[in-house]
C-alpha cells in the first residue's frame, strides 16, 4: 500500500510544471502610435516566443505586397499591406507587439482609407473580419507553441523506451551469458570425468610397466619399455593439464554467472523504474496532446 501511495504522489509531480491552455481574446482598445491615438484592436498570444512571433507577423504583413514593415520604437507600420481576408484592397497597417507575463500583446490599427480604421463602431462586417484575422493569428502561433511542446515531449517519451529497449537487451544478453556459462561448466565436469578415468588408467599402466622395467636386462626391449614410460607420463601430464583448464574454466564460469545474476537482479530494478518514467511520460504527452486539441478547436 504505502508503494502505491508513494507512485501516486510521484506521478503528480511531473504535472506540477504544466500549464493549461490560455483563452485567446480580442478586444477593442485604443492604440498611442508615434504622438497619435489610433483606434485599434489587441489579441493576447499565449506562451509563445517573442522574437519568433515578430518575425511571422511581419511575414504575414508583407506577404503578396512589395511593401516592408517599417519598425521604430517597437512600433510596426506597413502602407499597401495585402490583407484579403479583411479587406479586397491594400490597407495600412499599424502594429505594436508587447511581451508580457508569459503572453504577447499584439496590438493592431488597420487603416482602410485616409483615418478610416477598422472600429466595432464604424462597421461590424469590417470589424468581426480584423478580429477573427488576429484571432487566427494567435491561434495559429499558439498551436506552433504546443505542438512544439508535444513534439519534444513525444522525443522524451521515445528516448525512455530506448532505455527500456536498451535494458531488455542487456538482460537477455546476461540471460544467454548464464545459459552459456551452465553448459561450459556441464562440458568441463564431463570433460574432468574423462581426463580423471585417463589419469586413473595411465597412472596403473605406469605402475605396472616400471615394475616389468626393474626385473628386464639391458637391452632394446628395456628400451622399448622405458620410451613407453615416458609415453604414458606424457599422456598423464596432458591428462592433468586438462583438468586444471577445465577447473579454471569451471570457476571463471561460475563467477561470470554470478556477476550476471547480480547485473539482472539490478537491470530488473531499473527496467521497472523505467517503466514507470514511461507511464508518467505518457501521462504527460497525453496533457499536452489535449492542450494542443482544445487550442485546435478554439
Amino acid at each position: 500500500m504505502k508503494t502505491i501511495y508513494a507512485f501516486a504522489i510521484l506521478s503528480l509531480i511531473p504535472f506540477a510544471g504544466i500549464k493549461g491552455q490560455k483563452p485567446i481574446s480580442v478586444s477593442e482598445e485604443s492604440m498611442k502610435f508615434g504622438k497619435t491615438n489610433i483606434p485599434a484592436l489587441s489579441v493576447n498570444i499565449p506562451e509563445a516566443n517573442y522574437e519568433k512571433t515578430l518575425k511571422v507577423w511581419i511575414k504575414q504583413l508583407e506577404s503578396g505586397t512589395k511593401s516592408n514593415v517599417a519598425t521604430e520604437n517597437n512600433e510596426m507600420s506597413i502602407f499597401g499591406a495585402n490583407l484579403k481576408d479583411i479587406s479586397p484592397g491594400p490597407i495600412n497597417v499599424y502594429s505594436k507587439l508587447i511581451s508580457g507575463d508569459s503572453t504577447l500583446q499584439l496590438s493592431v490599427s488597420f487603416e482602410l482609407s485616409k483615418d478610416k480604421y477598422i472600429e466595432k463602431a464604424s462597421g461590424e462586417t469590417d470589424y468581426s473580419k480584423a478580429q477573427n484575422f488576429l484571432k487566427q493569428f494567435a491561434k495559429n502561433q499558439y498551436t506552433e507553441v504546443a505542438k512544439d511542446r508535444v513534439d519534444a515531449e513525444e522525443k522524451k517519451l521515445k528516448d525512455i523506451q530506448k532505455e527500456l529497449a536498451s535494458l531488455e537487451k542487456e538482460k537477455s544478453r546476461l540471460q544467454k551469458s548464464i545459459q552459456s556459462n551452465n553448459t561450459t561448466i556441464l562440458n568441463e565436469n564431463d570433460n574432468i570425468a574423462i581426463q580423471n578415468n585417463e589419469v586413473k588408467t595411465v597412472s596403473a599402466s605406469i605402475v605396472d610397466n616400471n615394475s616389468q622395467v626393474t626385473s628386464m636386462d639391458n637391452g632394446p626391449a628395456k628400451d622399448e619399455r622405458v620410451k613407453y614410460i615416458k609415453e604414458l607420463e606424457k599422456r598423464k601430464k596432458k591428462a592433468l593439464s586438462s583438468i586444471e583448464s577445465s577447473e579454471n574454466k569451471i570457476n571463471n564460469a561460475k563467477n561470470d554467472t554470478d556477476k550476471a545474476t547480480s547485473d539482472i537482479s539490478k537491470n530488473d530494478l531499473m527496467q521497472e523504474s523505467t517503466r514507470q518514467r514511461i507511464i508518467q511520460q505518457e501521462l504527460i504527452l497525453q496533457k499536452f496532446t489535449h492542450k494542443l486539441t482544445v487550442i485546435k478547436n478554439y
